[in-house]
């Protein structure tokens, strides 16, 4: 079972690095819980597992390692509950019984098109975003984390995940081919080259990733100043 392309190691060694140097050992435990979490759910929703690139990567655990670096346990928390929210909402939605409906409009869009949600993919979101706070609870040390920290950080990631379909919904690109009407959210060619038809060109699924995570990161950072210590 490929999880992991080479590039995608070297990205997954350089994230666990930043983590182990900022947070100690224990900060591996939730970024492992992730990885591997993420990893069989995937594998679990589409028979597969295809090899996740760097960029996919650093657009999960950028965030988390970056924070990790100056030792704040409760933002880099925020950020890895956040993408874990995101992948546990995608790969447990792909079993809604119900079609995805846009976060925005409200209407029926095709399953597996950015900015569409489930409840049965809300409520994985929720489990992804409280299983991850919870396990750092359980390993952080009390008076940088606990449980406030894993509450905040919880709350954090549903945010961050809400934010991520939001984004995925209104900005993130989106690319029509002009013959057939085809909808894609990478750049390419069906019968004609496709078109920008929605949404700013450099905001693909990654980039979108990498901004829900940041707002995970900011909104547990912001929250944890605001709690008495």
């Amino acid at each position: 079972m490929t999880w992991l392309t080479p590039g995608g190691v070297a990205a997954a060694l350089l994230v666990g690095a930043a983590v182990w140097w900022g947070l100690g050992w224990l900060g591996l435990v939730p970024l492992f819980a992730f990885l591997l979490s993420g990893s069989l759910l995937t594998r679990l929703a589409t028979g597969s597992s295809a090899a996740r690139r760097p960029r996919q990567v650093l657009a999960n655990g950028g965030v988390t390692a970056a924070l990790a670096l100056i030792g704040s346990w409760p933002a880099a928390m925020g950020a890895l509950a956040a993408a874990a929210a995101d992948t546990w909402a995608t790969e447990i939605g792909a079993f809604s019984p119900t079609d995805p409906h846009d976060i925005a409009t409200g209407q029926p869009v095709p399953r597996g098109r950015s900015g569409g949600i489930t409840p049965l993919g809300t409520m994985g979101g929720v489990l992804g975003a409280i299983a991850i706070a919870g396990l750092a609870a359980l390993v952080a040390p009390r008076s940088r984390f606990g449980l406030a920290g894993a509450m905040l950080a919880a709350a954090a990631g549903i945010f961050g995940m809400l934010s991520d379909s939001l984004l995925g919904s209104t900005l993130q690109g989106r690319y029509t081919c002009p013959v057939c009407t085809a909808v894609s959210e990478q750049p390419g060619s069906c019968h004609a080259p496709l078109e920008l038809t929605r949404g700013l060109p450099w905001l693909d699924n990654d980039a979108v990733n990498l901004a829900g995570a940041s707002v995970g990161a900011i909104v547990a950072a912001l929250g944890w100043q605001l709690l008495p210590h």
